[in-house]
């Protein structure tokens, strides 16, 4: 693809602001393919985000469909993710030029069956192995309706992934989802691209922090198991003092995170107090439930905070264990947080994040190899 070049864009959200991991990917990614001369025809389902001017700084035109939602988005054949984004407009719109399409994750294949795109250069970016992720949510999630409906939409989300790992070129995220393509799903051309992010240098500050740290979108039920396990299982009986953040929180991990003296909750912090509370603490901690896709806040920590302690999960299919303290159990998180609570961040740490996040996550370098694919 010669600088210029158009191509379309479809997200399954419209990507600003940038308040979850998903749209500050796909943010960084419009940004980072502007600076390298790309014209973007950006397409984005649009529920409750409203349209963002700041797109059109990056874009040479922004679309907006409504999404279908509740039972108009609903049918038998397709998951509900992927029907509630199918449009006729917006299918009559891609059909009018020949522009390669870079679908963002695999909310927006409803034009997989389309015949008028039988032959054009579509590439699905992967967020996760939606089929795994919807059984884990299926698997942490409390109430009886909702475990029904993940489970269901995974039964469904299996045989949209079978199908399109058979007909399109897919980009996943991590390693270990390239796997899982090319092994079960088969997949004809499966390629790793690392997620894209907008930190463009390490900024962690050497010496000690204040505070332990768990940050996320407490709305989805598989950080918020994360945090109260981490209220109840690892800093109950840890007496330091530890703070949960993020989007929407319930009111029963508000009461658990007030239990104890030491332990608060920042709901719905804005993005400046979010950074300032990942760059004052002394340890980011970071455990998944979840084995699917790179965690983007773990990315965020990495850049912009201290140490930083996770499980397995949370690194797995990705170059990042190196950088982080692993603990499995709450008990080893106890013992490694009281190792590191008072231990000074230094210059051997910094110098080694610079090192490995430069060689794996640089944003300029997998924007080119992104074009190379779209070519």
């Amino acid at each position: 693809m010669s600088e210029g070049k158009t191509i379309h864009i479809v997200s399954h959200d419209v990507p600003y602001p940038l308040d979850y991991g998903g749209v500050l990917d796909i943010f960084s990614t419009i940004q980072a393919l502007h600076e390298q001369g790309v014209q973007i025809i950006l397409h984005c389902f649009e529920y409750g985000r409203g349209a963002q001017p700041i797109l059109n700084s990056y874009c040479k035109e922004v679309h907006y469909y409504k999404r279908l939602e509740g039972h108009k988005g609903f049918c038998f054949h397709l998951p509900y993710i992927v029907c509630s984004r199918s449009s006729e407009e917006l299918l009559d719109r891609l059909s009018q030029d020949n522009h390669p399409i870079l679908l963002e994750g695999i909310h927006c294949s409803a034009l997989l069956d389309d015949a008028r795109f039988e032959h054009r250069k579509i590439i699905l970016r992967l967020f996760n192995v939606e089929t795994t992720y919807y059984k884990e949510l299926s698997r942490h999630e409390r109430s009886f309706f909702k475990r029904i409906y993940f489970w269901n939409e995974s039964r469904l989300l299996s045989k949209q992934e079978r199908k399109v790992a058979a007909s399109w070129p897919v980009l996943t995220l991590s390693e270990r989802d390239q796997e899982h393509y090319n092994k079960e799903f088969h997949g004809k051309w499966v390629h790793y691209l690392p997620v894209f992010h907008p930190f463009s240098e390490v900024k962690s500050a050497e010496g000690v922090g204040s505070f332990c740290l768990y940050h996320g979108n407490l709305s989805v039920a598989e950080n918020e198991k994360a945090a109260i396990w981490l209220l109840t299982e690892v800093f109950d009986k840890l007496k330091i003092p530890f703070v949960v953040a993020g989007k929407n929180p319930s009111s029963r991990l508000q009461r658990i995170a007030h239990q104890n003296t030491h332990t608060c909750l920042v709901a719905n912090p804005e993005e400046r107090e979010l950074q300032d509370l990942i760059g004052k603490a002394q340890i980011n901690i970071l455990p998944s439930f979840n084995k699917t896709g790179v965690k983007l806040k773990l990315l965020n920590a990495l850049y912009n905070g201290r140490h930083c302690i996770v499980n397995q999960t949370a690194v797995e299919g990705s170059p990042l264990a190196p950088l982080c303290h692993i603990a499995e159990t709450a008990t080893a998180m106890q013992r490694i947080v009281q190792q590191l609570y008072h231990l000074p961040f230094g210059e051997e740490e910094i110098r080694l994040r610079k090192n490995l996040l430069q060689q794996h996550f640089d944003t300029a370098t997998n924007a080119k190899a992104l074009i190379a694919y779209l070519s």
